[in-house]
């Protein structure tokens, strides 16, 4: 399958930019994830992978081949990208059957009946739906909806397949289930794909990549585990879960490893010591991340090697079945905690709070 390249797009609708000089390279069979709010440009991202929007400035390549270019004047129409598109509303055609509704691309192309045939049960069986092939489209729930949806953007062997928003129709319990069965079918079929999501979790169980835009830019590409734990920018850092982001000022520096430093830093009325990039210097004025999960809770004082450690009063204990919500007053400030199902912490109770260095990160200002 062939790679995905943007090259400093740009998409204005009037006087509001929308994408803002964005590149981006999506490698031979791997999932890339465009996330982000909602008006981040993510979605006009992709549809100008598609060719369902016209790009103001930049290139897009699909392979070797340009299918976007304003300054050399091309412009590829989307039915000759070779791409596969599944869009957030399935945009199942209700009166027809299941097998109907996956046949119409090839239809449309001018396939002959037999290979008609062959080639929609053989991806009603990919997507397991074969059984449901002469269904009408208006008598199948949400979940098989969106397995007919992906079947259509399948039949006619499309290159790269780009989604937008596939599960946000989908119940909760359904949604986790799709995104196993999803990341299992593109890995099987090695399939280039681009997903758009505002889903944080989402992103982190579908992709090889995750690009977080917002405000039309592209903030930070990268794995999801280092997404999540090495965030570049404080925005990327806010948009996963409920962080703590502590302001906070650098004393020293010490080598760790490769990656990064351990740096001592301090804030209001707390200090110790924090992962940090390589770059940060004693002196800077930064902001520490610190995880919700990664706090350790006890009544009694935490001890261990580097790290930083508070005291504080419980303010409020929310059961979320496996896991137990805390907000915590420590001087001035609310720190989230999210402890085991099985902590202890009544509102109004002293406890103390401690974190490794290894798990609170440090960002720029």
């Amino acid at each position: 399958m062939p790679a995905v390249h943007v090259e400093a797009v740009e998409k204005r609708f009037g006087s509001a930019v929308a994408v803002d000089g964005v590149s981006l390279d999506v490698a031979d069979g791997r999932l890339v994830t465009l996330l982000g709010p909602s008006g981040c440009g993510k979605t006009t991202t992709l549809r100008m992978i598609a060719g369902l929007e016209t790009a103001d400035a930049g290139r897009i390549s699909i392979g070797d081949r340009v299918v976007s270019d304003p300054a050399a004047g091309t412009f590829v129409p989307p039915e000759r990208r070779q791409i596969g598109m599944v869009f957030q509303s399935y945009a199942i055609w209700p009166h027809m059957t299941v097998a109907a509704n996956v046949a119409y691309p090839l239809e449309v192309r001018g396939e002959p009946r037999g290979r008609t045939r062959e080639r929609v049960q053989s991806t009603l069986r990919l997507v397991e739906m074969e059984r449901f092939a002469e269904r009408p489209a208006t008598a199948l729930s949400g979940g098989q909806q969106q397995r007919v949806a992906i079947a259509r953007a399948l039949v006619f062997e499309p290159a790269v397949l780009l989604m937008d928003e596939p599960l946000s129709n989908l119940d909760a319990k359904l949604r986790e289930q799709m995104r196993v069965e999803l990341r299992a079918l593109q890995q099987r079929l090695g399939i280039t794909t681009v997903y758009v999501t505002h889903d944080q979790e989402e992103a982190m169980v579908l992709s090889d990549l995750i690009a977080v835009m917002d405000a039309g830019r592209l903030q930070q590409v990268a794995a999801p585990e280092r997404i999540y734990l090495r965030p570049a920018t404080r925005s990327v850092a806010a948009f996963f879960g409920m962080p703590n982001l502590l302001d906070a000022k650098v004393r020293d520096v010490r080598p760790a490893d490769a990656d990064s430093v351990v740096a001592h830093v301090e804030g209001h009325g707390w200090e110790g010591w924090v992962s940090a990039p390589r770059d940060i210097d004693a002196g800077d004025v930064v902001t520490v991340l610190v995880r919700a999960e990664a706090v350790q809770v006890s009544r009694a004082r935490l001890a261990g090697g580097d790290g930083i450690g508070w005291s504080g009063t419980v303010r409020q204990t929310f059961f979320r079945g496996s896991r137990r919500m805390l907000t915590v007053q420590v001087g001035e400030r609310v720190l989230n905690v999210d402890a085991p199902f099985d902590a202890v912490a009544a509102p109004g109770e002293a406890v103390w709070l401690r974190v490794d260095a290894a798990r609170a990160w440090v960002l720029r200002r």
